[in-house]
Parts: C-alpha cells; sequence; structure tokens
C-alpha cells in the first residue's frame, strides 16, 4: 500500500523550519510518489505550488543518482573492485550500467544488506527552502569534479534543444541529467548556486537551495516566436468545408443540401461514412448512402466531422500522430457513453481525435527535439510536458489550443486540446469533456509513456468513480480489446 502523507506533520514541520527526513534503501516508485506528495506539502505552505513540477524532477534526478551512486558501491565490492583505483574504475564502469539494469533486484537488496541507504531531508528555513539527498557512501574526486563539469557546462546553455544537441555523456546519471536540472533551476531565476554536491561525515550530500524571494517563473512565451509565426502561416480551412460549417449553422439548410455538398468531396464523403459504419454509431446494418448518413450523424456530429477531416487534412503526414488519435477518441466515445452523458458523445470522440495537434506543429519547428524528449522522459519516468515547457515556451497543448482559436473551433473543443494534460485547469462547463479526453489519452498512451495509475489525476479518476487500481486497469483491458474488436472489424 503506498505510503499516506501525514499532512498536520508536514506542514507544523514548513511553519516551524524543522527538518523533515525520509530514508528508504531501495527509493521504489511508491516512495518517489511519496516525496512528492511531500514537497507539494511544502510548497503549498509558501504559495509556491506553480514550481512544484521543476523542483520535483530536480529532487528526483539527485534521488535516482544517489540510488546509483549506492548501486556502483555494491556492484564494484561484487566485483571486488577498488573504486578509488582508477584502473579498477574503468575497468568497472565497463559493463557496470548494462549488468546492474539486468539485474537490478539484485544489486538493490545488496545495497540494502549493505546498510546504504538514500536520505531525503527538506528544510523550510524562512523565506529559503532546501532539499538534501544524502546518501551514506562518499562521492569520489572524479565523480565530484565530473559533476561540477556538467554545472558549467550547463552555463552555455539557453534551452533545452541547446543541451540534447550537444554531446554528453551520460553513462553515469550525473551527466544530461544535472545539466536539465540547472536549466530548470534557471527556468525559475536561479543560478547554478542553488545546486550543490560535497560530502559531509561519511555522506554525499547534494542540496538545493532555493530562495523564494528570487524565485520567478520565467514567462513561457519567451522562446516561441517561431511557433507562433507558424501558426500565424497556417492556412484556414479548405474553402468547401467552410462553405458546410455556413450551410449546417444556417437554420434554412435542408439536409439533402448538406449532403449533396458531401458528395462533392469523395474523400470527405468517405470518411463520414467511415464514421457511421464505426463502433461508434452501432448500426445494425452497412449505410452506404450519404443523405441516411447525415440523417444518422446529425448536424452537430457533421459539424464535428469537419473540425477533425479538415485539421488532418491540413496537418497530414504524421501516422503515428493519426493512430495515437484515433485510439484516444475511441476511448473518449466509450468513457463518455460509461456516464451516459450522450450530450458529450460527439465532442468527446473529436477533442480524442484533435487533443495533439499541437505536436505537429512543435515538431515542424523543432524536428528532432520531441524524439530526444520522448527518450530522455522515457529513461527517467518523467512528466514530457515540462520539458517541452522548457525547451520551447510553449507546450503543445498551448500550441495546439492557438491553432484551433485561429480555425475559429468552439470553446468546448479548444478546451479539451488545451488542457488534456491539466484538466482541473479548465472551466467548469467544459469539464465532462476535458476530463473524458484527459483520461482517454492517459488510457492511450499507458504503454507507450509508462503511465500508471497512481500519477493520474485524481480529481478526474473520482469523478469517473475510478478508486482502486485494479478498478483502473478493469477499465483500461476493456478499451483495450472493444478497440482491438473495432480495428478487426475495420478490416473485414
Amino acid at each position: 500500500m503506498p505510503q499516506q502523507v501525514d499532512l498536520t506533520k508536514v506542514k507544523t514541520a514548513a511553519r516551524n523550519s524543522t527538518p523533515l527526513a525520509i530514508k528508504t534503501y531501495t527509493l521504489p516508485h511508491e516512495t518517489e510518489v511519496y516525496l512528492e506528495e511531500i514537497l507539494s506539502v511544502f510548497l503549498e505552505e509558501f504559495g509556491q505550488s506553480g514550481i512544484k513540477d521543476n523542483i520535483a524532477y530536480c529532487m528526483r534526478e539527485l534521488a535516482v543518482n544517489a540510488k546509483k551512486a549506492n548501486t556502483k558501491r555494491a556492484y564494484f565490492q561484487e566485483k571486488e573492485l577498488d573504486i578509488e583505483k582508477p584502473a579498477d574504475y574503468e575497468q568497472g564502469m565497463k559493463n557496470f550500467k548494462q549488468e546492474t539494469l539486468d539485474n537490478i533486484n539484485y544489486y538493490l537488496q545488496k545495497q540494502k544488506e549493505m546498510g546504504l541507504y538514500i536520505k531525503v531531508v527538506f528544510h523550510a528555513k524562512g523565506k529559503t527552502f532546501s532539499i538534501s539527498v544524502n546518501n551514506n557512501v562518499e562521492i569520489s574526486r572524479k565523480e565530484q569534479m565530473r559533476a561540477y563539469d556538467r554545472i558549467a557546462r550547463s552555463r552555455a546553455f539557453d534551452s533545452m534543444e541547446e543541451a540534447f544537441s550537444s554531446v554528453l555523456d551520460d553513462s553515469e546519471g550525473a551527466g544530461l541529467g544535472i545539466v536539465i536540472l540547472v536549466l530548470m533551476l534557471k527556468k525559475l531565476g536561479l543560478d547554478e548556486d542553488a545546486f550543490d554536491i560535497d560530502t559531509d561525515n561519511g555522506e554525499t550530500v547534494a542540496r538545493l537551495t532555493i530562495p523564494f524571494s528570487d524565485v520567478h517563473v520565467a514567462n513561457l512565451k519567451d522562446l516561441s516566436d517561431e511557433i507562433v509565426n507558424e501558426i500565424d502561416e497556417l492556412p484556414q480551412f479548405p474553402d468547401n468545408i467552410v462553405f458546410l460549417q455556413k450551410l449546417i449553422s444556417d437554420p434554412d439548410s435542408e439536409i439533402t443540401d448538406i449532403a449533396r455538398q458531401i458528395s462533392m468531396d469523395p474523400s470527405l464523403t468517405g470518411d463520414l461514412l467511415k464514421v457511421v459504419n464505426s463502433a461508434q454509431f452501432m448500426l445494425p446494418k452497412r449505410v452506404d448512402n450519404i443523405v441516411e448518413a447525415v440523417k444518422l450523424v446529425g448536424l452537430r456530429g457533421i459539424r464535428n466531422l469537419l473540425y477533425s477531416y479538415g485539421t488532418q487534412k491540413l496537418l497530414q503526414g504524421q501516422q503515428s500522430w493519426r493512430e495515437h488519435s484515433y485510439k484516444t477518441a475511441f476511448y473518449a466515445y466509450n468513457l463518455a457513453k460509461s456516464l451516459r452523458k450522450k450530450e458529450i458523445l460527439d465532442d468527446s470522440y473529436v477533442g480524442g481525435i484533435l487533443h495533439d495537434m499541437g505536436k505537429i506543429i512543435f515538431s515542424n519547428v523543432h524536428p528532432n527535439l520531441l524524439e530526444k524528449i520522448n527518450s530522455f522522459c522515457k529513461e527517467r519516468e518523467m512528466n514530457r510536458d515540462l520539458f517541452e515547457d522548457l525547451s520551447a515556451g510553449l507546450n503543445h497543448a498551448e500550441i495546439g489550443a492557438r491553432i484551433a482559436k485561429k480555425w475559429n473551433f468552439p470553446d468546448i473543443l479548444i478546451d479539451a486540446i488545451q488542457f488534456h494534460h491539466e484538466p482541473t485547469q479548465c472551466k467548469a462547463e467544459s469539464r465532462d469533456v476535458v476530463y473524458t479526453v484527459y483520461l482517454a489519452n492517459s488510457l492511450a498512451n499507458i504503454k507507450r509513456e509508462g503511465l500508471s495509475y497512481e500519477v493520474l489525476d485524481k480529481d478526474v479518476l473520482k469523478y469517473f468513480g475510478i478508486n482502486s487500481g485494479s478498478q483502473f486497469e478493469v477499465i483500461k483491458n476493456k478499451l483495450e480489446e472493444a478497440f482491438q474488436r473495432e480495428q478487426e472489424r475495420e478490416k473485414e
């Protein structure tokens, strides 16, 4: 069972300037979640919740590095090598990473038997907040100099793209991770002096010192000029789509007029019939008549189909984006149906189709950056959106929302795009659709991003009546099986 945070104890420590220490030998995922929850309480007490993601990354990076340092000692002892001898060190590091990854449980148990621990100490003192990550093996001179070298290198970088583009040795966990840590601090208006690593009484102490008076979150639009220009240069929807939108909005329009206009575009006709004959409408027989299809879908459904169709035409060429979008849309539609809210079915489906459209623009401006960010975040099991903010000034959800506004999308779809990673930030009238698209996207990303029940938004889970990991697994499996059946049906 995950450890529960004692709110009273944490708040008392924050208010009384009392250090609060958490000790672990193996740093399991549950402990990482527990540490982040404690961090949240401290920051809330000082009105600094807005910097939580940045500081959480820094804390986790230091904790993981401490665990790796302990694992290294266990590995060197197992191999009967002296970590202080240059020849032994060079020999040991040749296979350290791969051998410990292949047999990590053995080495975690071994370091526990050796009494090697990680201790995280939170201490709020006046207007200064510090987090110390201690492990009870002293960092070697060579390791310390390597870390200081990374800190020095980070001075040259102004953005994530520059850091990822540089050739950095990340073999010991104190490479690119520490450079990103310093960039995180820069984003808060702090310099590298806010981070230090040294030895004290047989421990290695990595410390973050955050003077709240110096913190200012950098303007997220500082580095976004290129992206904004890209958005401004995007064309409007095709003329036939715009004309159809006007027809649908005209109360005097006949369904036959709308059907005739759709029939003039073979591709649009094909897409409409594909949607109508999908599991979304659960029809007893296949429909091939466009007039009948328009009647079945309804004007609202046709309007949403046009947003989806027009967007994909303008942002085509990304097959992986299309596949994930269709899966998210399928999940969103079925989640909405489980709520018995017919009025959000269409918006949830189209919100699922369009939620990631900002990634296309993002990747056009920074063609190699997304792939590097994905790889880095997957390895560290970190939130990718935080790195997008750091690297491009605007994350893909914000970019997508700005595109949607430019194209005069309805507010409900703009919100579904903008808040599909931050669902609780949306306005009340958009909540049903935004929550649905958020959960659908999370479920569709489970395998790709290694997400789990523990890291999902608790308000959204509560909204859907999901109260346990096992219940979450049942829903996930049902949706996966239904999506597989739908794909097989389409191949027939």
